[in-house]
């Protein structure tokens, strides 16, 4: 009934959740799968840079302004992590002559008679890593390579935090019937799984965007009804792609909101429940007035065949169950 679904909107808006049509709150109710991002949908999106790794000749304030340069254009956080980092040591942030933003991987610039390239692993890598890589992501931190005229120069390790509310916020999401809970994130292995482990969820690392869609059809296909929680680029065609995207809409990019089917108003995880439960509260209601209505027809219907219920109260009686379900949707 749209009555119901308007006074669900109006109500959820004014919690600072923006739902953009009553079909997602249908599917929200019967939703069985929930997918997540990892930075700044799980964590804060303000990763702090912690350590700078000199690989060759290069010191440690070459390499950080070297890659502050080539992610100087970047909207990533990690990027802007590293220009932070960078101007807090007193480092001049240069333009690059040209840029290039690779989706999931990072970046390559041309910084004065440089070719650099600054991203995961997947992006520069061949062969085994550093063993200090390898010792930062034991330590559950997201790490960038820098690469110039391509020599691997150093390694920026950065580390993000979870934000406080989470925890509780899923713990609430499954007693509210979502069965399977699984994190998706570009990160290494090591971190996805320090993390997921932390959260008590199922995780996959590593992963493109159009890996996260293959997911979320993957899900879709089995039928399962799939919602999806992000909040940057990379997000944007596996929220387009899930039943219900939910964008994290203060800290979000435009481009995820706009794809997005639920917009979240506040930085506030405890939201992701409110919404199940509003969404759960509504098709309640729906069913009830459907039902109340069905009953109410063919009981009218039935005295009016046996010429018990007159045609002109038959008519005027007709009004009245609009007047129930008005009654009953205001509740949401």
């Amino acid at each position: 009934t749209p009555i119901a679904m308007i006074a669900s909107i109006g109500a959820a808006a004014r919690r600072g959740l923006l739902i953009k049509g009553g079909k997602y709150l249908e599917a929200l109710a019967r939703a069985d799968v929930l997918l997540l991002d990892k930075t700044g949908t799980l964590t804060l999106g303000r990763p702090q840079l912690t350590d700078v790794v000199a690989l060759n000749s290069m010191s440690q304030e070459e390499i950080l302004a070297l890659a502050a340069a080539a992610e100087r254009s970047s909207e990533h956080p990690l990027a802007e992590a590293v220009r932070e980092a960078a101007v807090a040591r007193g480092l001049a942030l240069r333009d690059p002559e040209q840029f290039e933003a690779i989706p999931g991987l990072g970046v390559r610039a041309q910084v004065g008679e440089a070719h650099v390239a600054v991203g995961s692993w997947r992006l520069i890598g061949n062969g085994v890593q550093p063993a200090s890589a390898t010792e930062l992501e034991q330590q559950g931190k997201t790490l960038l390579f820098v690469v110039r005229n391509g020599e691997l120069v150093g390694v920026l390790a950065a580390a993000d935090t979870l934000r406080p509310e989470v925890p509780v916020a899923l713990a609430e999401v499954r007693r509210l019937g979502v069965g399977h809970i699984e994190l998706l994130t570009g990160d290494n292995e090591r971190v996805a799984a320090a993390l997921a482990e932390r959260l008590g969820v199922a995780y996959r690392a590593n992963l493109m965007p159009e890996h996260k869609i293959a997911v979320v059809k993957e899900y879709q296909e089995q039928g399962h009804t799939v919602v999806m929680v992000g909040d940057g680029v990379n997000d944007a065609p596996a929220l387009a792609q899930a039943d219900v995207g939910i964008a994290m809409g203060v800290v979000g990019t435009p481009l995820a909101i706009e794809a997005a089917h639920v917009a979240l108003m506040h930085e506030d995880w405890r939201l992701i429940p409110e919404l199940f439960r509003i969404a759960s509260r509504t098709m309640r209601v729906v069913k009830l007035n459907l039902g109340f209505t069905a009953a109410y027809n063919l009981v009218g219907l039935s005295l009016a065949a046996l010429g018990i219920l007159p045609p002109v109260l038959a008519a005027a009686a007709q009004s009245l169950p609009d007047i129930g379900i008005l009654a009953n949707s205001s509740r949401l």
